[in-house]
């Protein structure tokens, strides 16, 4: 496969290559002789330390396979699978431009939509410290008055807030129908 050297076109590459043979190296190439020595070593014939593929090909069993990246190769490498898209320099370029463009877009996009919510989690801090720091009247009170900051607290307050679905409903929001069909006997 030739090396594409264009940033954009590095992006189009595959990801995921069939594995490949490799030729064995000379030190597993003597791995399988004895070398000869002055005394054998009770050391050789204990078990081994690793159940890795060499182990698991001994017993006859093969490497494991991890069932995803099977899934992930037949998908990938399935011959009804098109061909990756393979554009020209110029075609690439315009393909990454259009995309860094589109995707200058939707930052932009967020970073509008992060400022929105910080400016309505600000406007609601300043309300509930606005709350925090009147009494009953709506006038600034000093700190040691009792009444003062009980409509923040009473904001504040989250009983049966939680507490279940509305009456309108009449039944909790799930994604299949009422084994019933529609009541026609309810009120409210």
């Amino acid at each position: 496969m030739r090396r594409i050297t264009t940033a954009p076109m590095r992006a189009f590459q595959p990801v995921f290559r069939p594995l490949i043979q490799r030729p064995t190296s000379a030190l597993t190439a003597l791995r399988g002789h004895a070398l000869p020595s002055a005394q054998p070593s009770p050391a050789s014939h204990a078990t081994p330390f690793s159940t890795t593929a060499a182990l698991s090909a001994k017993k006859n069993q093969g490497p494991k396979k991890d069932g995803r990246i099977t899934q992930i190769r037949y998908h990938l490498f399935h011959p009804q699978t098109p061909r990756p898209l393979r554009f020209s320099r110029l075609r690439a370029l315009r393909h990454w431009t259009i995309h860094r463009a589109w995707m200058l877009f939707k930052r932009k996009q967020r970073r509008a939509s992060e400022l929105e919510l910080e400016r309505q989690y600000n406007a609601m801090r300043a309300a509930c410290e606005h709350l925090r720091l009147v009494d009953d009247n709506g006038m600034p009170g000093p700190e040691t008055n009792r009444n003062v900051g009980r409509l923040y607290r009473t904001a504040m307050m989250k009983n049966d807030v939680w507490a279940g679905v509305p009456i309108e409903y009449a039944r909790p929001q799930v994604d299949t129908p009422p084994k019933d069909g529609w009541n026609h006997e309810w009120k409210r």
